[in-house]
């Protein structure tokens, strides 16, 4: 699978600007569903039919986090506005890949105390892109104001680890294609590469209102403990599994669907942790309250330095998840909870 997830970061999409990768995900599908559509906000669904009658929905975010053009100095600076949850101090010593160029990112400093001032109270006010112009003309002509850029950052192959930016939630993606790729389901099988997850769950919060499944899952990433002085109230490491959620900030996964999923996994011997994430949230949050509600849950990839240019996973963790979700949804009762 390391060279679909490679595919899939590498593909530059951020939120509200989804075209590219959900052609990416389009190409890697085909032979594989017996349909799709892409609705009104940009989200792609793709199905595959079943033997029996119930529908299972599969949701991750297509989007990735990013940057936007704002204005333009006269010397050909770029300032710049978060898309979604980017920490300025993630971009000092980064580049940021425009659709035309790739940028530098500066900080603001007169004398070497301002400098550190700014650094220890850094925000996007002392922050700037340099794509190397020398007039504002030069840098409007390659970044207008209201361009999109994202991290730019190779994908690095650690051996069961793997690196790359925009993991969150690339792997998703890749897991939901494997999903289809390899699984006969019983039941119709929905996969929705939802768009604008960053900036507020927008996409996935009119997918479940058009399937109207029985079971919705959100796969995406999560946070982990295992650096040192990693967090102490959590324990989610790389490589011992996908984590099956408890609950985050933002909902609280449906107990019969956590524990048809518990239980599927012991059977099988596949790995997994549980996870109770202490802040953030998924696309759960909304595809469970769809209409007169769903039962949803989400299974995440414990991931380190997330909203980062260079997000790690492990592999393994991947293709124990695609592995469960096969079981589950050639499960003759997998609807029945």
């Amino acid at each position: 699978m390391k060279e679909l997830i490679k595919k899939l970061t590498t593909t530059p999409s951020p939120s509200g600007r989804e075209e590219k990768i959900k052609h990416t995900i389009l190409e890697e599908l085909q032979g594989y569903i017996d349909g799709y559509k892409i609705d009104k906000l940009g989200n792609l669904i793709v199905w595959k039919k079943g033997k029996k009658e119930g529908k299972i929905l599969l949701d991750a975010h297509m989007d990735e986090i990013g940057v936007l053009a704002t204005y333009i100095d006269e010397k050909g600076f770029i300032r710049i506005e978060p898309i979604g949850g980017v920490s300025p101090y993630n971009l000092l010593g980064s580049s940021i890949l425009f659709p035309e160029i790739e940028g530098f990112v500066g900080i603001e400093g007169e004398t070497s105390e301002e400098m550190a001032k700014n650094i220890k109270n850094l925000d996007f006010d002392k922050i700037f892109v340099d794509i190397g112009a020398s007039s504002k003309e030069e840098a409007e002509r390659l970044v207008p104001p209201g361009t999109f850029g994202v991290y730019s950052s190779s994908f690095r192959d650690l051996g069961d680890r793997v690196v790359s930016k925009s993991m969150d939630d690339r792997v998703g993606c890749a897991i939901i294609i494997e999903v289809f790729r390899r699984s006969n389901p019983i039941y119709d099988l929905y996969g929705s590469f939802s768009v604008q997850e960053e900036v507020g769950l927008v996409g996935a919060s009119v997918v479940a209102f058009d399937i109207q499944p029985d079971v919705a899952i959100a796969v995406d990433v999560t946070a982990h403990s295992d650096t040192p002085k990693g967090l102490k109230r959590i324990s989610l490491e790389l490589g011992k599994g996908p984590t099956i959620k408890i609950k985050d900030s933002a909902s609280i996964s449906d107990r019969r669907l956590v524990e048809k999923l518990r239980c599927l996994a012991e059977k099988n011997q596949i790995p997994y942790q549980i996870e109770i994430l202490l802040r953030g949230g998924t696309n759960a949050a909304v595809l469970q309250r769809t209409r007169a509600g769903i039962i949803a849950g989400t299974l995440s990839i414990p991931t380190r330095y997330v909203h980062s240019p260079h997000e790690m996973i492990d592999i393994r963790d991947v293709e124990n998840a695609v592995r469960l979700f096969k079981i589950f949804v050639e499960l003759e009762d997998s609807i029945k909870l």
